[in-house]
This record gives C-alpha cells, structure tokens and sequence, in this order.
C-alpha cells in the first residue's frame, strides 16, 4: 500500500531525505524512528503529498503522490505531529467539517461520526468548544479526524504526544485493532513507543534509512551481541556517523 522508492528530498543544500526505499503492505503496523531533525516528519509529508520528492517515486494505495496526489490524499489519513485545530469550533463541529471536506454526508457520516466517536473516546467532550479540551482530547480529536473517512493507509507522526499513561496504553491497542486491511507508519523518537505496536522497524538517521526490518529481528541480533534494542540502535547511529 505505500511504496517508496529512491526518495531524495533537497532544500537547497540541506539533504533532508537521502535515496530512502522501503514498501508497507496491507496489515502490517510499521515503526518509523529517529532523533529530532533526522528526516521523519520530511518523509511522511511527502507521503501525504504536503512536499513533492526532489527525485524518486512515492506510490500510496497503488497512486502517484506526484501526479494523483488527491488520489493519495483521499486513500491516508493523516495525524501530523503539530496537530492543528480549528480552537473556535465545537468538537461535534469540527468532525462535520472534517467530514464535509472527505465527501461524507448522510447515514455514511453519521455512521463514522459514531464510530470515531466512541473508539476515540470523544463522548465526553463531544459538545465542547476545541480550546476547552486537554491536550490528550486534542490529540484524540485529530485521530478522529484521520479515521473518519475509514482510510486504507494510516500516518501518525508522533501520536501519543499529549496523552497520559493510561491513554498511551489504550491507544496501542486501539492501533493494533486498526491493522486488518490497513498499512499504517507509525513515527516517534521513542523506541519503546514504536517497539510496543510494531512489528517492524525503519530507523533513520540524517536523511538515510539505516534499518529496515522486524523488532523480533533487531532486538534477536541485539542479545546476540550481549547487548540490548536501544543500546544497540544507538551503536546503530553512531557507527553511522550521527549523533544521538
């Protein structure tokens, strides 16, 4: 369902993305990790068409994110890290616009309406004014917006920020109910945030995709080497010439 290959993203001199591969079929929850600054979030922006490739092919859904990117648009739902809101809205209204903006209308709106609602956990603030809820019902809020249009591909760029332990914890398993039928990229600095959902790892570093492959695996070669996941992704950046 996403299939990236040779993607290079250059602003001006900066190489913020360097020659990056990898393909996401359909069912698998794939950890996207890396420092602040290494090229994450420039990668998924392309992804959901907000940046063109400088060169190289991005194909989500079986569409070109360069020439059909409301093609692809339609097929993601979309959380970026900054989640921006419309704070003068009611929550209730937010999601009918969101929805409006996806096409649905009618029983097929309603019936995502509810949905989102109820696996999101917006029941009780539903009624309320956007810059009356927390940070954790914010992020919720956005999730809400990403699903309502139930789509096949699924970008979450750092998700759980904002949500309390206990909303970390259900979020996890509210994703892995998710899976069936979807690929979903799954991004943080975290790795123990992209190790307890995923079954398989990207690392990047400074633009370059230095891992691609299942935790079991990464973490297997790890103990081989007497050495645990995270000391050994930080062996992996570091011998990589990056700094943690």
């Amino acid at each position: 369902m996403i299939r990236v290959e040779n993607v290079t993203k250059r602003f001006g001199n900066v190489v913020a993305v360097d020659s990056v591969s990898f393909a996401i079929g359909a069912g698998e929850i794939v950890g996207f990790l890396g420092k602040n600054g290494a090229g994450k979030s420039t990668l998924l922006k392309m992804l959901c068409t907000w940046l063109p490739p400088t060169r190289g092919t991005i194909t989500v859904a079986g569409r070109d994110a360069v020439r059909e990117p409301l093609a692809v648009r339609s097929a993601v739902g979309y959380l970026p890290e900054h989640n921006a809101l419309y704070e003068g809205m009611k929550v209730d209204r937010f999601l009918r616009f969101a929805g409006r903006l996806r096409g649905l209308d009618g029983a097929r709106y309603a019936a995502r309406r509810d949905w989102v609602v109820e696996h999101c956990g917006l029941e009780a603030v539903f009624s309320r004014w956007i810059h009356e809820c927390s940070k954790g019902y914010r992020q919720r809020i956005g999730l809400a917006a990403a699903l309502l249009h139930d789509p096949p591909v699924l970008i979450l760029d750092e998700p759980t920020h904002g949500l309390d332990a206990l909303q970390v914890a259900a979020f996890r398993d509210f994703i892995r109910g998710l899976r069936s039928g979807r690929a979903i990229l799954f991004s943080s600095h975290v790795l123990a945030e992209v190790t307890s959902i995923s079954q398989r790892l990207l690392i990047i570093n400074d633009g370059v995709l230095l891992a691609d492959a299942p935790v079991a695996d990464l973490r297997a070669q790890a103990a081989a080497r007497g050495r645990d996941l995270d000391e050994a992704v930080l062996d992996l950046v570091r011998t990589a010439g990056g700094r943690p």
